[in-house]
């Protein structure tokens, strides 16, 4: 029940905002999703939590969190959005959402494009605007289109929606190294930096924080959109949050669910 859940948020602690992931199969419906989760009934189901999210005071931010390019099942995490779909996502989730203020666009959830897994010589070329992606992933295998991320913006802006946009750097959102030199072009200039930090990334250091993630929040916003430790315990992020305190870098906790703490990052029982 989304009325118990963002009580029980707001009482656990300082939440002001909830991520939700969606998926592009269920969010078009399309590839063989069952009708009864995907299309209308799925759309109308996140924008109904969404607006009880906000009635409790709760911003949102919205990602593409699952895709798949053509007719594959959109089960995991790609490297990149697929052109084949993602545009016609952030079209429609984006009309959905752009007379809502309290919601945010994350573009995509995780990039990890890198020259093994495409067709480049430079990943942050394709992070801005598109290329080849040649991984296997699950069932999906060959060679599809990523769409880049001024395709994404673009493909939101042109709905005139006009709610800040999230763009995570590559490594899973983890290296923000190249984002200030390849930021896509958005005519309202609402555009944040995503950068998702965990003890077993790379990027695990105040001395890597100053160099990549400072000077970005110094011309942009920065949302740590994932925040986490695998061990049960808080000592990573307790240095980390003063940091990002300091540095007017905000954060949310991943994740919301009764998971086993001791396999992957957990907030709660």
């Amino acid at each position: 029940d989304p009325d118990t859940l963002a009580t029980a948020m707001l009482t656990w602690g300082h939440v002001n905002a909830v991520r939700v992931p969606l998926n592009e199969d269920c969010w078009l419906g399309i590839n063989g999703v069952q009708a009864q989760y995907a299309g209308s009934t799925y759309q109308t189901a996140i924008v109904q939590y969404v607006s009880t999210l906000h009635a409790h005071g709760l911003f949102t931010i919205v990602d593409l969190h699952w895709n798949a390019p053509g007719t594959f099942e959109a089960q995991n995490q790609e490297p990149m959005a697929d052109k084949d779909h993602a545009i016609d996502f952030w079209s429609s989730v984006a009309t959905a959402f752009k007379s809502d203020g309290m919601t945010v666009f994350d573009l995509y959830n995780e990039p990890y494009v890198s020259t093994s897994n495409a067709q480049t010589t430079d990943p942050w070329a394709c992070w801005k605007s598109g290329c080849t992606i040649t991984s296997s992933n699950g069932s999906i295998s060959g060679s599809w289109q990523s769409a880049g991320m001024q395709d994404l913006v673009t493909a939101v802006r042109s709905t005139g929606a006009t709610n800040p946009l999230m763009l995570g750097g590559l490594a899973y959102a983890d290296d923000l190294s190249g984002w200030l030199a390849n930021v896509p072009t958005d005519p309202l200039d609402q555009i944040a930096a995503s950068f998702h930090l965990y003890n077993f990334n790379t990027c695990i250091t105040s001395g890597c924080w100053d160099q990549n993630v400072a000077p970005i929040a110094k011309q942009h916003p920065v949302v740590t959109g994932e925040m986490g430790e695998n061990d049960c315990a808080h000592a990573f992020i307790d240095t980390y949050m003063p940091w990002a305190d300091t540095n007017g870098v905000s954060y949310l906790g991943w994740t919301w669910n009764q998971w086993d703490c001791s396999s992957g990052p957990a907030l709660i029982t």
